[in-house]
């Protein structure tokens, strides 16, 4: 295992909630002890056609098509915000072929206040196809592999999984099926069932979903959790106040430098 800097908090938002760097004089910047970008591909993507949310009793689904103007843009504009940032900053990549993932970590580990690559993996990919996307992430940044809570899949010696919002389906207008990432307090007892399990199985791991109260977050570190992520309490404002000043300066069980 790697040495890891301290973090000032266990707590860390979810890649998607808060834009690809923290702006200037940002309420999150004393209450997290990470910052982890918005999804990045080599290439740009557009934001995803038809239904993009859908709510349901549990919560809601969100279908984004990962929307970013692709890795050398978001450089070109974020690279010196990251450099200045008073979070360590996680960059989270989109996983579309080993031969960009290695493209764009190499560059990264050039780039000043990167301090550790989160990768999100493609949907349903077959175990040699991910152990190629790992070997390909592997540098001189530390590798936090993206997983949905509900996913079992071999990976190979994984340093660090972080357990993401789970993939759903529901029905939206006319009779349309919307697929997306599922985001709710109804998802909190599948969140902390999968971070016994991965607890169990003795790998480092950071939890999120269904996070809305400290308690909560205080379940899942006590279950085993590194630290936890938080997403859609970001957006509503319905982290209580007390519950952010509670988490300043205790550490997170591990976080990232390089190694």
């Amino acid at each position: 295992m790697f040495p890891f800097e301290t973090s000032s908090s266990p707590l860390w938002n979810a890649a998607g909630t808060l834009g690809f760097a923290l702006p200037k004089r940002s309420p999150f910047s004393t209450g997290l002890g990470a910052f982890v970008t918005n999804p990045i591909s080599w290439g740009p993507r557009t934001p995803a056609h038809g239904p993009r949310l859908v709510t349901y009793p549990g919560g809601v689904l969100l279908h984004t098509g990962l929307p970013n103007p692709g890795f050398r843009a978001v450089l070109r504009q974020f690279a010196g915000q990251w450099a200045r940032s008073p979070l360590p900053v996680i960059v989270h990549l989109v996983a579309e072929s080993p031969e960009t993932v290695q493209r764009m970590v190499r560059q990264l580990e050039e780039v000043e206040g990167v301090a550790g690559i989160e990768l999100g993996l493609p949907p349903d990919a077959d175990p040699a196809y991910l152990t190629e996307l790992l070997h390909a992430a592997r540098g001189e940044l530390p590798l936090i592999v993206r997983l949905s809570p509900e996913e079992d899949v071999p990976l190979p010696q994984p340093e660090v999984i972080s357990l993401g919002a789970p993939r759903g389906t529901l029905p939206g207008a006319e009779g349309v099926w919307v697929q997306g990432r599922l985001m709710g307090p109804g998802l909190f007892p599948l969140s902390l069932h999968a971070a016994r399990k991965w607890h169990a199985r003795g790998i480092p791991f950071i939890a999120g979903g269904g996070v809305y109260h400290p308690t909560q977050a205080e379940a899942l570190l006590a279950a085993g959790a590194a630290a936890v992520q938080l997403d859609l309490c970001l957006w509503r404002a319905s982290w209580p106040e007390e519950g952010w000043a509670k988490w300043v300066n205790v550490p997170s069980k591990s976080s990232w430098g390089r190694r």
